[in-house]
């Protein structure tokens, strides 16, 4: 048989590829156009698949529900039904096609320094930082004098989980996407409040007993509204924002259950069931 001829007969059939293997580097069996993503895992997913990140070669016309169910022998259908993806920091719907050097991240419900806030390309309003936050300095930072109050929420490490002693907390967060979201919920407390200012201000990494792990400061004309913002913003960033808290315990350490994703929010079925909420 001639040269060409036995190269023709041994090409690779066209058809749906599938995953030869899991693992860092995993390739999909296909000569013709292929693209290369990034996947993130955080929290408890972390520790289930032995890695904080991996990279796959799928076909170029792939779905984000490709890499789903390439994870799915890893991630416990229980636990995968709770858990939100996103893509290019996004929260993204398992339909959605993928592009070359996309960066989807597995993002299990959320748990959710001193560092004032200064303007950059997330806002003027948001900081993520490893050091402790100074609570005092940045309320006075924020104060007006056209202001009539000013709400202030502290988030405390305490010294106890569901009856067990803690010894302290680490948290962890997906920080390009953590910012952005904190940014579009202050925006948004200003747009639906009637609130002069916002500032939200979240640590990551260790944190001893008694330390601070948020801190939102509202300031408006009226403390109606600063109230209102305080609260609504809390509760939103605690369902939305890619922070998760590992608790060490006397006897072991566990991530703390976290609250469950809005509906509005697609899970990896395409919606989420409601869940129960622990922190």
């Amino acid at each position: 048989m001639p040269v060409f001829l036995r190269r023709l007969a041994f090409q690779p059939p066209r058809g749906r590829l599938l995953a030869t293997g899991k693992g860092p580097g995993t390739r999909f069996p296909c000569c013709f156009s292929r693209m290369q993503i990034r996947v993130l895992f955080f929290g408890v997913l972390k520790d289930l698949t032995g890695r904080a990140s991996d990279s796959l070669d799928l076909p170029e016309d792939a779905t984000l529900r490709v890499v789903i169910s390439h994870y799915e022998e890893t991630i416990s259908p229980e636990l995968m039904r709770s858990v939100a993806m996103s893509v290019n920091q996004e929260y993204a719907a398992p339909d959605l096609r993928l592009s070359q050097g996309d960066e989807v991240a597995f993002l299990p419900p959320v748990s959710g320094g001193c560092a004032g806030i200064s303007e950059g390309k997330h806002g003027r309003h948001v900081a993520i930082v490893n050091g402790v936050i100074n609570s005092g300095a940045l309320v006075n930072s924020i104060k007006h004098p056209e202001d009539g109050a000013v709400a202030v929420f502290e988030g405390i490490v305490r010294d106890n989980t569901r009856g067990r002693r803690t010894r302290y907390l680490d948290y962890e967060a997906y920080e390009e996407m953590a910012l952005k979201q904190m940014e579009e919920l202050a925006e948004s407390a200003l747009m639906d409040f009637k609130i002069r200012d916002v500032a939200i201000v979240h640590r990551v990494g260790r944190l001893e007993i008694g330390e601070t792990s948020v801190l939102i400061v509202v300031a408006s004309a009226h403390r109606g509204a600063a109230f209102d913002a305080c609260r609504w913003l809390i509760d939103t960033l605690k369902r939305t924002v890619p922070i998760w808290k590992k608790e060490h315990l006397e006897d072991g350490a566990v991530w703390a259950d976290g609250e469950p994703f809005p509906d509005d929010i697609p899970g990896t079925q395409g919606t989420h069931s409601i869940g129960r909420a622990s922190k």
